[in-house]
C-alpha cells in the first residue's frame, strides 16, 4: 500500500494553488507557523541576509546543564514574575518593539507638519491600537487642558440659530453618547504611487489609515439644542484649535444621518493628544482632514465656506488642468497586508493571504484576490463584523509553489462600486494627482520569497 501523500504534495496539487478546509485543518494539526511567526521569522531572515528554512526559525527546547537528554523548564516557568501594574498603563512586549508608527524621511521639511504611518502589515483584525494610529499634523500636536477647552456653536447670521451655545467637555459628556467603529483615511493615502512605485512596504503605501471605536455626541444633537434652522442651514464649518486653525466644510446631508459625532473617546479611553484630545470631529467615509482635531467651533451656514484647505489644498488635479474641489469621499479600496512589500516567504506551501478593505460609501460587499496579476480571481472570506464605513478584514488560502506570483486584491462595496486598476483610474484622473488613489495594489512575490511593490501597466 503506497504511503499517503505528504502535506506539501497535497498543497502544491491543490487546484489554482488554493486550499480546501480539510487541508487547512491539517496544516494547523501539523503545527504550521501563524502570521505573527511569519512576520517575525521573515524579519529575522531578512536581517540575516537570506531566507532560512522554516524549521531553523523555530525555538529549541531548553536543555539541561550539559545533558541533551534532560529538558529543563524555562526561567519563566520556574521563577516569580514581575509585580502587577508597576507602570500603571499597559505596554506592548519588548519583543514587539519593531511594531511602531514610522515617518517617511523627506516627506515634509518639519516634523510638526508630517505624517506617521500605521504598521498595517503587523496588525490583526480591524481595530488600530490608539498608540499605532496614523498621525497627520499641520502645526504639530498639543496636549490641551480639558478643563479649559470650550466648543462654541454659532450661526453665520443671527437667524441661522435660535441660540449660540458654548459647551465645556464635562457638559458634553453629560449628554447621551454613541459609540461607533469607523475608519479614517488621509486623502493622500497611497498618493506617492500615482506616478510611480516609490515606497517599499504596505506601511508606507497604505499606512495613512486607521480604524477605531469612537465615542461622543452626534453633531445633530448639539445643533438641535441650539435651535438650528434646518431649512436654511445646509453646511457647517468645523474649526480646530491648533496653530493651523484647520477649517473644513461639512455638508448637511452627512449631519442629518447622525453619523457625524463630536468625539472625546477612542477605543474605550479618552482621545490621545496626537489624535485630537480633548475633542475631535468624526465624519465617517470622508478624508481625514475633515475630521477636525482639537475641535473648538462649529458654525452653521447656507453655502460652502471655501477655506484655504478646500480651495488650495486637498484638491485633485485633473488631466485637463482643472482642480476638482470638495472631493472628500473615500472610494472603495483594499490592500493585501500579508504577504506584502518588505516581507519574506520562508518556504513553499500554505499561506493565509490577508488584508483590509473599506469604502466611504458603506459596507464592503466582496473582496476578490488574485495571485497571477489579475488573470484569475477568487472570492475571499470577509471576517465578521462587516460594518459600514469601517475596515473589513479578508482572508483567502494560498499554497505558494515557489514560482513568482503577483498578489492583488479588488474590493466591491454595497453600492456596486468596484476598486479600479491603475489603468482604469489614470484614464479618468491622469497621473499628476496626489489624493484619492484607490487603485489595485500589486505585490510581487519573487522566487527567493522576497516581496516587492510593483505596478502593472
Amino acid at each position: 500500500m503506497p504511503p499517503p501523500p505528504s502535506l506539501a504534495g497535497r498543497l502544491l496539487k491543490a487546484p489554482e494553488n488554493f486550499l480546501d478546509r480539510d487541508d487547512i485543518r491539517t496544516v494547523f494539526r501539523e503545527g504550521k507557523a501563524g502570521r505573527r511567526d511569519f512576520i517575525r521569522n521573515a524579519f529575522a531572515a531578512a536581517v540575516a541576509g537570506g531566507a532560512a528554512p522554516l524549521a531553523a526559525a523555530r525555538a529549541n527546547p531548553v536543555a539541561g546543564d550539559g545533558d541533551p537528554n534532560i529538558l529543563r523548564l524555562p526561567e519563566h516557568s520556574r521563577g516569580l514574575g514581575r509585580p502587577v501594574a508597576t507602570d500603571g498603563y499597559g505596554k506592548p512586549s519588548r519583543y514587539e518593539s519593531n511594531v511602531q508608527r514610522r515617518q517617511s524621511p523627506g516627506l515634509t521639511q518639519t516634523t510638526q507638519a508630517s505624517v506617521s504611518f500605521a504598521p498595517l502589515q503587523s496588525l490583526f483584525g480591524i481595530v488600530t491600537p490608539s498608540g499605532l494610529h496614523f498621525e497627520r499634523h499641520h502645526q504639530g500636536w498639543w496636549d490641551i487642558d480639558p478643563s479649559k477647552h470650550r466648543l462654541m456653536i454659532n450661526g453665520s447670521d443671527e437667524a441661522m440659530l435660535k441660540r449660540a451655545m458654548v459647551f465645556t467637555l464635562d457638559e458634553l459628556m453629560r449628554l447621551p453618547s454613541v459609540s461607533r467603529f469607523h475608519f479614517i483615511e488621509c486623502g493622500a493615502n497611497t498618493g506617492m504611487e500615482w506616478g510611480n512605485v516609490a515606497v517599499p512596504t504596505c506601511q508606507y503605501s497604505h499606512g495613512m489609515i486607521s480604524c477605531s471605536e469612537f465615542t461622543g455626541v452626534p453633531l445633530k444633537t448639539l445643533l438641535d439644542l441650539c435651535g438650528a434652522d434646518w431649512k436654511r442651514g445646509r453646511f457647517v464649518l468645523a474649526e480646530g484649535a491648533d496653530g493651523s486653525s484647520m477649517t473644513r466644510t461639512i455638508p448637511r446631508s452627512l449631519i442629518d444621518s447622525g453619523e457625524v459625532i463630536v468625539a472625546y473617546g477612542q477605543n474605550g479611553e479618552m482621545l490621545r493628544p496626537e489624535n485630537g484630545y480633548p475633542l475631535r470631529l468624526v465624519v465617517p467615509g470622508v478624508q481625514g482632514v475633515s475630521w477636525v482635531k482639537y475641535l473648538r467651533r462649529i458654525e452653521l451656514g447656507d453655502q460652502p465656506y471655501g477655506t484655504k484647505d478646500e480651495v488650495l489644498h486637498y484638491v485633485d488635479l485633473m488631466p485637463g488642468g482643472l482642480h476638482r474641489q470638495y472631493s472628500s469621499l473615500q472610494e472603495v479600496k483594499s490592500v493585501v497586508t500579508t504577504p506584502s512589500g518588505g516581507q519574506v516567504l520562508l518556504d513553499r506551501g500554505y499561506y493565509n493571504v490577508s488584508g483590509l478593505a473599506w469604502s466611504g460609501r458603506g459596507k464592503v460587499r466582496r473582496v476578490d484576490v488574485s495571485v497571477d496579476g489579475g488573470r484569475n480571481w477568487r472570492m475571499a472570506r470577509l471576517e465578521q463584523p462587516v460594518m459600514s464605513k469601517c475596515l473589513t478584514r479578508f482572508n483567502v488560502d494560498w499554497a505558494w509553489d515557489g514560482r513568482p506570483a503577483l498578489v492583488q486584491s479588488r474590493a466591491t462595496d454595497e453600492t456596486g462600486h468596484v476598486q479600479p486598476s491603475y489603468q482604469q483610474l489614470r484614464a479618468v484622473r491622469g497621473s499628476r494627482s496626489i489624493y484619492h488613489n484607490n487603485a489595485i495594489q500589486t505585490w510581487l512575490v519573487q522566487e527567493s520569497g522576497e516581496v516587492r511593490n510593483v505596478q502593472l501597466a
